[in-house]
């Protein structure tokens, strides 16, 4: 255990659990809850026979030693250990969570590759920005970054484990851990991975989740924008691939001519590597390839029936913006894009309920931001906006 205060060094394989669990000074070390000198009970109960004690020692692990996603002076210590212990058998039991949000029941395997999936995501938090020192102290944070490596290599075998929830957990461990600096030269051969993975699995969402892995990883996707699967070929147009490839944008109208279909192309839960409703990730992506309202259209107004107060930020917001970028809507007349989309938002009850959300957005675009006014425009495009 590094007690001198200074970073400590990258380590690259982790150390056998026994090591950390008798050599860690966990009396010394602190969770949310105090002192950590009851972890090694914790840790030692993820390798129980009964897996209810499995499922209940990984619970109270989360709270404590990343609870919210903090960081603390356990924090690495109990990730190399979860690193250790990952080729145990005792963690192929199938494991119910502890939480009643959380009805998935897979292998204890399965939850600790996400749970360090999420350490990891909490540690590249810090790695483009200052830690608060009111919640996190620099050496835990160093103390974990010099786990990733370990890590890293702990969790990538398993990215051909036979079961394919255990690969999917995988995925998304790897895709929070390639975003450290230090693992950046290890992409290639995680990519090379994942490619294999496109090649052996038939499973939609698995699939998906290693594209949208090469994706986040800046990898070139073009040979995936004609996969027969459009779930597919949707992930793989939101590559920066080159602007003058016409393939990516025709495949992301393609696809948000019915943003209900493509909610529900991963109906089971959320993909780890999406923020939101999937649409909303399309729209992005189909923004940064076009420059006019009229390339978009289609796709704006089959949006918009599932547009509302809460998506603004989201969809008709962004949307607005590209339809008004200068913010003013009174030098000429609307044009018939413009028209189509006001008249598509000032139609819809739900983007004119008493949330506030929408008001910026609003305003930004130079529009009114009451219904009425908006009312009036229509009627007479001609005249000022009142804002």
């Amino acid at each position: 255990m590094n007690t001198s205060g200074e970073p400590p060094a990258g380590i690259e394989s982790a150390p056998h659990p026994k090591t950390v669990l008798l050599d860690t000074p966990w009396a010394e070390l602190s969770h949310a809850y105090g002192s950590a000198e009851d972890t090694p009970t914790l840790l030692a109960g993820l390798l129980d026979d009964a897996p209810e004690v499995q499922a209940h020692a990984l619970g109270q692990l989360q709270m404590s030693v990343l609870h919210q996603g903090s960081l603390y002076s356990s924090t690495a210590p109990v990730a190399l250990f979860v690193a250790g212990i990952l080729g145990d058998p005792r963690t192929l039991a199938a494991h119910a969570s502890e939480y009643a949000w959380d009805d998935r029941v897979r292998p204890l395997r399965a939850a600790l590759l996400e749970w360090l999936g999420e350490i990891a995501e909490s540690v590249g938090y810090y790695d483009d920005r200052e830690q608060d020192p009111e919640y996190e102290a620099p050496a835990d944070i160093a103390a974990c970054r010099a786990a990733r490596p370990a890590i890293h290599q702990a969790v990538t075998p398993y990215l051909a484990d036979p079961d394919p929830v255990v690969r999917e957990a995988t995925v998304g461990a790897v895709g929070h851990l390639l975003k450290a600096p230090e693992l950046r030269d290890r992409i290639p051969d995680a990519a090379q991975r994942l490619r294999t993975t496109l090649t052996t699995s038939k499973d939609r969402r698995e699939r998906a989740a290693a594209v949208l892995t090469l994706v986040a990883r800046a990898q070139d996707t073009s040979d995936l924008l004609t996969d027969p699967d459009p779930a597919i070929r949707a992930c793989a147009a939101l590559a920066p691939l080159p602007a003058d490839d016409p393939r990516p944008t025709a495949i992301l109208l393609e696809a948000l001519s019915d943003p209900h279909a493509v909610d529900h192309w991963f109906d089971a839960e959320p993909l780890p590597q999406l923020d939101g409703w999937f649409r909303f990730t399309l729209l992005q992506a189909l923004l940064a390839r076009t420059t006019t309202l009229e390339e978009i259209l289609d796709a704006a107004l089959a949006l918009m029936p599932m547009a509302n107060d809460f998506t603004v930020e989201r969809d008709w917001g962004p949307l607005l913006l590209r339809a008004f970028p200068d913010g003013n809507v009174s030098e000429a007349a609307l044009t018939d894009a413009q028209r189509q989309l006001l008249s598509a938002i000032a139609a819809k009850d739900d983007c004119w309920g008493n949330i506030g959300n929408k008001i910026t957005w609003l305003r930004r675009a130079g529009l009114p931001t009451d219904r009425a006014s908006f009312g009036v425009l229509l009627a007479n495009p001609g005249q000022a906006a009142d804002v």
